[in-house]
C-alpha cells in the first residue's frame, strides 16, 4: 500500500475492535497486516488497540503546552532574538505573564514553533554589541556618508571631491559607495528596520548559523540588496562576511577568480588552475563564514552546480547567499543546487498602509507630507518599488531647496514624478 493510502490510527482501532469484539480474537498477525497498512510498528498499533479498550480512540492531547504571550514575545524581540537570555529574565523574576517558568529546552521549542506558524520577530538582530532598532537609524543619519569599506548598506550619496592620486574605487579615501551597496543620490537617506527588512535579517542570520544555501529574490528594485546588506551588517563580528562580485555571463574561470578574490587567495595564479584552486576554495570555506553574491540570476546552471560542489566538500562551515531579480527562476533550473537550498525568501514592495510612516523615516524631507499624496505618487509611478521611491526622494529633496518654506504637495510631487520619464 502506499504511503497516500496508509490508513489512519482510527480505522485502524475499529477494525481491530472490532474483530476483538466478534467470535475471535485479535492475533499477532492481525496487528502486523494492520501497522503495514499503517505505515506504523507493531508496537505502535499494539499500543492504539489498548488504550482503544481503555475508552482512548484518539491520539492523547499534550497538556498545559507552553506559549508565548505577546508580552514574552516582545520581550524575546527586545533581546535580539536570544531565547537564554529571555530565560534568563524569566527566572529572574522579570515576567510575570506566565504561570511558572518553563525549561529552556520549553522555550525554544515554544519559540520555533511560533517561527513555523508564522510568527515574526519585529527586531531580529544579534544581541551582542547592537543597538536599538530607533537609535541605529539615527546614527546611521548622523554618520552621513560611510567608508565603502564599513559596508553600510545605504549610503548618502552626495557629490564628493574627485579621489586623489592612488585613492582608487575601494581606497581608503574613496567616498563612493562599495560595490555591493546602493546608491541613492540623496543627502540624509537612512535605513528603515521595516518588517520586511526585519525578515531578511531573520532569514539571513538562520541561513548563517545553520551554515546553509539561502536564496532572497524578488523584483528589482524592492529592496533585496539593502536588506541583505543591513543583515549582513548585523551580524556578530566575528563572523566574516566574504563579497564575490559576479560578472555579465561569467565562465568558469571569471567566477573561480571572483571567488578566489572575494576569499582573499591568490586569484591571479589561482584561477586557471582548476584542482589547486579548487582546493585552495574547499579549505578556505571550511571556516564558519558567509559568502554573498549578488546579482546571482547571471549564473549559468553549470556555475551554480559549481557552487553545489563546493558546497558538497566534507568540513565546509560557510554559508552561501544567493540574491537577485529571478535568481529563484535560475536555480530552478540548477536540480542538484535547488535541492540543498535551506531557505527561500520573497522581498515584498513596500507595505502600503505603513507607506508614508517607511518614507518619514527613510527622509525628513517627507515629514508632514499628505498620505493621500503619497498614495496617488505609488499607484500612479512607483507601485511600491523601493528604487522608484528613492529616485523621487532625490528630486522631491531637489525641489524643496529651491526656495525658503517650500511644501512638499502634491504639486511639488508630480514635478518630482516627471522627472522619472516614462521608465520609472
Amino acid at each position: 500500500m502506499g504511503e497516500g493510502g496508509r490508513l489512519a490510527r482510527g480505522v485502524v482501532v475499529r477494525r481491530l475492535l472490532a474483530v476483538d469484539q466478534g467470535p475471535g480474537s485479535v492475533s499477532s498477525l492481525h496487528v502486523r497486516v494492520m501497522a503495514e497498512a499503517a505505515g506504523v510498528t507493531v508496537r505502535t498499533v499494539w499500543r492504539w488497540l489498548s488504550e482503544a479498550r481503555e475508552g482512548r480512540l484518539g491520539p492523547a492531547g499534550r497538556q498545559d503546552r507552553f506559549t508565548l504571550g505577546d508580552g514574552l514575545w516582545a520581550g524575546l524581540a527586545g533581546v535580539g532574538g536570544n531565547v537564554a537570555a529571555l530565560h534568563r529574565r524569566m527566572t529572574a523574576g522579570g515576567s510575570s505573564s506566565a504561570v511558572g517558568v518553563p525549561s529552556l529546552g520549553t522555550l525554544h521549542r515554544a519559540v520555533q514553533r511560533d517561527l513555523r506558524a508564522g510568527r515574526v520577530l519585529e527586531v531580529a538582530r544579534p544581541s551582542r554589541n547592537r543597538v536599538e532598532a530607533g537609535r541605529y537609524d539615527r546614527v546611521l543619519a548622523e554618520l552621513k556618508l560611510e567608508r565603502a569599506a564599513e559596508g553600510l548598506p545605504v549610503v548618502d550619496a552626495a557629490p564628493a571631491a574627485p579621489p586623489g592620486p592612488g585613492a582608487g574605487e575601494d581606497g581608503e579615501e574613496s567616498t563612493g559607495p562599495s560595490r555591493g551597496g546602493v546608491r541613492l543620490f540623496v543627502p540624509g537617506a537612512r535605513v528603515v528596520s521595516t518588517a520586511e527588512v526585519a525578515a531578511v535579517v531573520e532569514v539571513v542570520g538562520h541561513t548563517v548559523a545553520a551554515r546553509g544555501i539561502g536564496c532572497v529574490f524578488g523584483e528589482p528594485g524592492v529592496g533585496k540588496t539593502v536588506a541583505v546588506q543591513q543583515a549582513l551588517h548585523l551580524l556578530p563580528d566575528r563572523v566574516p562576511v566574504w563579497r564575490a562580485v559576479v560578472a555579465v555571463k561569467p565562465g568558469l574561470p571569471q567566477m573561480r577568480a571572483s571567488l578566489l578574490e572575494a576569499l582573499g587567495l591568490a586569484a591571479g595564479s589561482l584561477s586557471h588552475r582548476a584542482q589547486p584552486a579548487d582546493r585552495a576554495l574547499g579549505e578556505a570555506l571550511r571556516r564558519p563564514g558567509v559568502l554573498f553574491l549578488d546579482d546571482a540570476q547571471r549564473l549559468s546552471p553549470p556555475l551554480l552546480d559549481y557552487l553545489r560542489l563546493l558546497w558538497d566538500e566534507p568540513g565546509t562551515a560557510a554559508a552561501l547567499l544567493l540574491c537577485g531579480a529571478g535568481v529563484e527562476r535560475v536555480i530552478a533550473r540548477a536540480p542538484a543546487l535547488r535541492s540543498r537550498v535551506l531557505t527561500w525568501h520573497q522581498v515584498p514592495e513596500l507595505d502600503q498602509e505603513r507607506l508614508a510612516e517607511t518614507l518619514a523615516m527613510f527622509h525628513d524631507v517627507w515629514e508632514g507630507a499628505e498620505p493621500a499624496d503619497v498614495g496617488w505618487a505609488d499607484a500612479t509611478v512607483a507601485r511600491g518599488n523601493f528604487r522608484t521611491w528613492a529616485k523621487i526622494t532625490s528630486h522631491v529633496y531637489a525641489l524643496s531647496k529651491r526656495g525658503r518654506d517650500v511644501q512638499v504637495d502634491r504639486a511639488l510631487m508630480e514635478q518630482a514624478c516627471a522627472r522619472l520619464g516614462p521608465y520609472p
